[in-house]
């Protein structure tokens, strides 16, 4: 259920700056690590993580459901006593049926301070990160078998389930125990694993639509890996399963496994990509190249579809290859493909027709090879952001369009 841990990392630094209290002895002798979270301002990282889920109604199966949160996040501010203001967009994308695109379906920002020790300062407003104060280190160096506990809490958003307007909170009692040395992927790490259990009866919220929770019942089992050289959490695994008894008599269950990595971004170097990539779509039709905080934009004005579908024309499927061995020769970055369409129709009917045209954008770049699914975020934005004046016939084919942008973070 959770599939989003709320802990976020530091940057890398030396060995000797992040171990600075660390000791390591031998003959019988167990070393002791340091546990702190540090920032540098400037520094940008995207965390991914996937979610392998069940769900259950009365105790039934109903379906599985393939998640994908990706959160991209900027330390803006660094303190002396190793906090750092983080401000990130989160988003959370499941797979399209009847395809291997993942479709963005909730999009949130957020920002708060992270300490050094794990918790966080947070306004209450925000909905993410769902886990938070997980991990929390204590303030002493630790040796393997060392245990500890300290409080943390989920925070849901309910909107959609249940009509609760607020992020829900639910309090968790979080165990830890350092496990010592392991290997992460080839790299030195160590071990420590998390894991709480949940029962909790909270009070009616201050607002519904036809049920709410009334008894919360379940578990988490994470193992964490802790980058020794580079002073960070480099990923995580967890196993959960939770039991929401509602006040109208149903029940949900969900159950299953997650796992995330944290990767740095990598400086881009914007100006040079854009007109690299300009150079590139030069004699394509109807496409242009711009740059933003985000990345690289190319965009796919007056792009055609079959009349009222997301079927693309055989002319648009070449754009769309050239643009595809574009992208292959850039591979270490995530694109966004984004729909968009001229204001005509119902709000709801330009939103569906636009995210179903990112989609088949989308997943013909991944047939292509342009991309892994797992590496493209698809969002349809409707009329929402148009380019030109929709009055008139010029403007609206420019506003028909599908923009793939190569992302810096």
């Amino acid at each position: 259920m959770s599939g989003t841990p709320g802990w976020v990392s530091k940057t890398p630094r030396a060995a000797a700056l992040a171990l600075s209290l660390a000791t390591l002895a031998f003959g019988g002798t167990a070393f002791t690590d340091e546990f702190r979270f540090e920032y540098d301002a400037g520094d940008k990282y995207r965390y991914l993580s996937t979610v392998d889920e069940e769900v259950y109604y009365d105790r039934r199966f109903s379906h599985t459901v393939e998640i994908l949160n990706r959160i991209a996040f900027e330390v803006t501010e660094e303190r002396e006593d190793g906090a750092g203001y983080l401000v990130g967009e989160f988003m959370t994308s499941m797979v399209a049926e009847g395809g291997y695109s993942m479709v963005t379906d909730k999009a949130y920002h957020s920002e708060y301070w992270h300490l050094a020790d794990g918790r966080y300062d947070i306004a209450p407003r925000y909905f993410m990160p769902v886990v938070r104060h997980v991990p929390t280190f204590p303030n002493r160096d630790l040796k393997p078998g060392d245990t500890w506990n300290a409080p943390g809490e989920e925070r849901h958003d309910f909107r959609d389930d249940f009509g609760i307007p607020d992020p829900y909170v639910i309090p968790i009692e979080v165990r830890y125990r350092y496990e010592g040395p392991g290997d992460y992927e080839g790299t030195p790490v160590r071990l420590v694993r998390a894991s709480y259990t949940v029962f909790y009866q909270p009070p009616p919220p201050r607002s519904w639509t036809l049920a709410y929770p009334e008894q919360i019942a379940g578990y988490s089992e994470q193992l964490l890996y802790w980058d020794p050289e580079r002073g960070m959490l480099a990923a995580y695994e967890e196993r959960f399963k939770f039991i929401f008894d509602l006040s109208n008599g149903l029940s949900v269950e969900y159950r299953g496994t997650a796992r995330s990595e944290l990767i740095e971004a990598e400086v881009m170097d914007r100006e040079r990509l854009e007109e690299e990539v300009r150079e590139a779509v030069a004699d394509l039709p109807d496409v242009t190249v711009r740059s933003d905080e985000r990345g690289v934009t190319i965009s796919m004005e007056n792009i055609q579809f079959e009349p009222d579908s997301s079927e693309l024309l055989p002319s648009e499927l070449a754009k769309l290859e050239a643009i595809a061995a574009i992208l292959a020769g850039i591979p270490d970055r995530d694109i966004m493909v984004t729909g968009h369409t001229a204001l005509a129709g119902t709000p709801q009917g330009r939103a569906a027709l636009s995210l179903e045209r990112a989609r088949a954008v989308a997943e013909a770049l991944i047939r292509l090879g342009a991309r892994l699914p797992e590496q493209v975020i698809v969002m349809g934005r409707g009329a929402e952001e148009p380019v030109a004046d929709n009055a008139t016939e010029e403007g609206k084919s420019r506003n028909r369009r599908v923009e793939i942008t190569i992302l810096e973070n």
